[in-house]
Parts: C-alpha cells; structure tokens; sequence
C-alpha cells in the first residue's frame, strides 16, 4: 500500500507543500478558514500521519520534553507532571515521563534514552549522583532544569518548596499547641536530597530557637518498609514523642498506618502534621494538619523556564533558584 505523503495531501487540498506544512506546525498566520479546513479534510479522507521522525530531524526538534521524577508515587511529583504536560500541550509539545526510583543508575540510564530520541530538553528531580553527566550536558548548552532540588557543584536553574518557611508553619503550630515533645519522621537522609535535608535540619534550629529540644532519637529517617519498626521503637520510649512531623506524603501514610495499628487516638495520644496536602487530609478522622505545596505553580515554572531555554532564540538560563510559598492547612490532627 503506497504511503501517504504531504505532496498527496496538498494535491488533495488544491494547496501548496510549504502550505501543509505550516499547518502541520501550526503556523495559521496567513492563512484562511477555508484553507485550513480543506487541508484538514485531505489529511481525514487519505489518513495522512506525518513522520515525526522526520519532521524532527529537519525543523532540529522533536516537540518532545523529558520528565524524570524521583518517585512518581508522591503526590507532589504527579501533581507537577500534570501542570507541565498542561504547559507543554498549550505548546505543541509532548512529554515523556521517566521513574528514577531516586535510583542513579536509572536516572543516568533515562538521560541517555531521551537524548536518544532527541527530546529537547528535560526537567529532573535529580538523585544528585550524575554530577558528570549534568555538567557535560550544561557544556553542550543542553536545556535542563532541576525540580525540587538542588545540586550544588552544578549551576542548574532549579524550582523548590521554600522549606524554611514550610517548617517555620509546623513549629508555629506545635508551639501554639503545646506539644513539648516533637519528633520527624523522614525517608532516607542524604546531602543531596534537598527537601528532607532542609527540613530536618531547620526544624532542629528554628526548634532551637524557641528552646524546645529535639534529641538525636526523635529523628527517625528510612526506607518505607523500614519505618513501622522504628516508629515502634520511638514510641516504646519512656517519654513517646506527643506530636510527630511527617516530612511528606509516604511518610504520613506510614505515620498513619503505625497509629491506627496501635489504636492511637489522634490528637488526643500524639498530634500529627506533615508537608504535603493529601487528597484524603480534609475527610480522614480527624482532619489532618498539613503544609501544601503549590505542585501546579511549580511544575508550571519550570516549563516556562526550560521553554525560555528551547525557543530558537532562547539562550541557557541563569542558575536561578525559584523558591514557592508552602500554604498552612490547619486542621484537627495537630
């Protein structure tokens, strides 16, 4: 079967090639209603799909970006992909959506395929490991942007939650509370995770602050499947914690978890709050305290800045740090 070609289309449609093809990129600056409807009932009436590949190769793009999150099972990652594949729609442009797993070898592994298939740029919450392959990337001029964390040898526009603000609402309100006792609870610490860094340490310091203490073993930090273990452990002490600080949305889920199996009462045993409004928060028993982040705004900045880099006149991008506003929703479990 002979396959469809534009020259058949624009036979079809009594247009020229070039005309097609503007229509094809969307260019309808000098272009009728009429015209654009004959060339849209030529591409129905003989099936005409452009070569992508093809298309690519000649214009040097692929309307495509990369997406590669740390853990597409957080609220917060899937809430900025949406605000970007809203961005890029309004753009003409797909998006490609990679799982890190916070894994180095997956994310260096992901880099690689979507150069491969010569996306135009990517936005990455970055394991922070591949600090040799971001940098030849930025050597190149290649358009990148960090999301939600930071790598400090690179110089990478990046857009994050301002934490010492989030952790400035938790403490605020575990104060106004009375709580005495606080302890965090953290996935797994390392420098290069920016959010858990930044919230642990500042809730030590603004804890500090207001001379209340925060001992090394009401910081309880790891993997998912290691956590009801260690939150047993926390509260088998001979003074339990009497409010806990989940530092996102996994951790609450295990915070949760951990005291409906004890059959603790929330606020009345421990009191909880964490960063992250999961969709449950306002309905759960009680209505749980948290620390929004405006995902949709974020996600949304960090296209507008990877797009200002792809335009054909775009140059790279100054290594801006854009920090959000984190929105306090109080509520009973605190």
């Amino acid at each position: 079967m002979k396959k469809v070609t534009i020259a058949d289309v624009a036979a079809l449609a009594g247009v020229s090639k070039s005309t097609v093809s503007q229509y094809l990129n969307n260019r309808f600056d000098y272009m009728g209603e009429a015209t654009k409807q004959k060339i849209a009932a030529a591409i129905q009436q003989l099936n005409y799909r452009p070569n992508m590949v093809a298309r690519s190769l000649k214009q040097k793009s692929s309307t495509t970006i990369g997406v590669i999150v740390a853990n597409i099972l957080h609220v917060f990652s899937t809430q900025v992909i949406r605000a970007i594949e809203d961005f890029c729609q309004e753009k003409g442009f797909h998006v490609i959506v990679c799982n890190a797993d916070d894994n180095p070898d997956k994310e260096r592994n992901y880099i690689q395929m979507l150069r491969a298939k010569q996306v135009d740029g990517i936005i990455v919450f970055p394991t922070g490991d591949n600090v040799e392959l971001y940098q030849q990337l930025l050597d190149e001029q290649y358009p990148l942007v960090f999301m939600d964390r930071i790598v400090a040898e690179l110089d990478i526009p990046a857009v994050l939650l301002d934490n010492h603000q989030a952790v400035r609402f938790v403490v605020a309100e575990i104060l106004e509370k009375g709580y005495q006792r606080p302890a965090i609870v953290s996935s797994p610490l390392s420098p290069q995770l920016t959010p858990r860094v930044e919230r642990v340490h500042r809730f030590q310091q603004v804890l500090a602050e207001q001379e209340l203490d925060l001992f090394d073993d009401y910081i309880v930090s790891g993997e998912m499947s290691e956590l009801q273990p260690k939150l047993a452990k926390l509260f088998d002490k001979e003074q339990p914690p009497d409010v806990v600080f989940a530092i996102n949305d996994r951790v609450l889920h295990e915070v949760l978890a951990y005291t409906r199996s004890q059959q603790m009462k929330i606020p009345d045993d421990v009191g909880v709050i964490s960063i992250d409004d999961v969709s449950f928060a306002h309905f759960y028993t009680p209505p749980l305290s948290t620390i929004s982040q405006p995902a949709f705004d974020m996600g949304r900045k960090a296209a507008e800045v990877l797009f200002a880099f792809i335009h054909p006149s775009g140059q790279p991008q100054p290594a801006t740090i854009y920090r959000f506003e984190p929105i306090l929703n109080r509520r009973e479990s605190c």
